[in-house]
């Protein structure tokens, strides 16, 4: 990381999943991380993790850990956040906008219109809360040296992926870190999605256990969750990090760029064969 100030980086929804393993690099790194997220205690979600898990194994990599209980459906709660961050830092470098929310019946087949109608939820705590985090940090951001926002997000957002619900939340947030780009493009800001594989989470890995002989070779193409942060950690030191602002971009092509590797030393594949490549977006502006 930047030797000349220490980065300061925020994850949302980092209490597991991806969020938790982006973190983790990110403090391997030696960023200081605040992570955020609604589990205090193990039982609170379905799914085991809290965000005072995620921040200690971010001390533990080597970095230094902050949680913070943040609801990103409410706008007060992530105007205070950015007020903490602000009032012990001084400045942000990096915003990881992960916080999304996720139905249980989100892979179910059928058709939409016989899922929940909660599976629009994503366009809250994903879209919205997106666009919420990344006006809240602008201030932090332009005060740091350097700056840079990650959108994660994935080939649903090109593709039928899950269903509609899905697939407008996330095409919208690859557009959004388009546009976000040009507004920030004069101070140094880059903006962007990284289109993540499938990653080896809690939820993953609780499918793949009930039926471990169907889903093993699926298994062997999965990335760690922490694949994403040591992607994020090497755009953030590339001293051309303004030219990929305004993309959506592939994590794996983006890792095998900078020579970067999983954390047991694999190369994940790209999915472009086999979804197609990213979204790309006209270049003319109507202000």
């Amino acid at each position: 990381m930047n030797q000349q100030q220490k980065t300061v980086a925020l994850v949302t929804g980092a209490s597991r999943g991806a969020g938790k393993g982006i973190a983790v690099a990110l403090g391997a790194a030696g960023a200081t991380v605040y992570v955020t997220g609604r589990s205090r205690r193990e039982g609170d979600a379905s799914l085991p993790g809290t965000v005072d898990a995620t921040a200690a194994a971010v001390t533990a990599a080597g970095g230094e850990g902050i949680a913070v209980y943040c609801d990103h459906a409410d706008d007060a709660q992530v105007e205070a956040l950015f007020a903490q961050i602000l009032a012990e830092q001084g400045y942000l470098n990096i915003l990881v906008n992960n916080a999304t929310a996720l139905h249980d019946a989100l892979v179910t087949p059928g058709p939409f219109w016989e899922k929940p109608l909660e599976l629009t939820d994503i366009w809250g705590v994903g879209m919205r809360s997106h666009y919420v985090a990344a006006y809240f940090a602008a201030p932090l951001l332009l005060e740091a040296q350097r700056g840079l926002i990650v959108n994660t997000s994935s080939f649903g957002g090109r593709i039928y992926m899950h269903g509609p619900a899905y697939g407008a939340g996330k095409a919208a947030v690859d557009k959004m870190a388009h546009d976000m780009a040009y507004d920030f493009k004069p101070h140094g800001v880059a903006v962007m999605s990284i289109w993540m594989g499938l990653l080896l989470t809690e939820r993953s890995q609780r499918v793949f256990a009930a039926e471990p002989e169907k889903y093993a070779e699926l298994m062997a193409t999965c990335e760690t969750p922490e694949f994403t942060g040591r992607i994020i950690a090497a755009l953030f030191e590339d001293p051309d990090l303004m030219t990929r602002s305004g993309q959506v971009w592939i994590g794996a092509e983006l890792a095998a760029s900078y020579g970067v590797t999983d954390s047991d030393g694999s190369q994940p594949p790209s999915h472009r064969e086999f979804f197609g490549p990213p979204t790309t977006f006209g270049e003319a502006v109507v202000e």
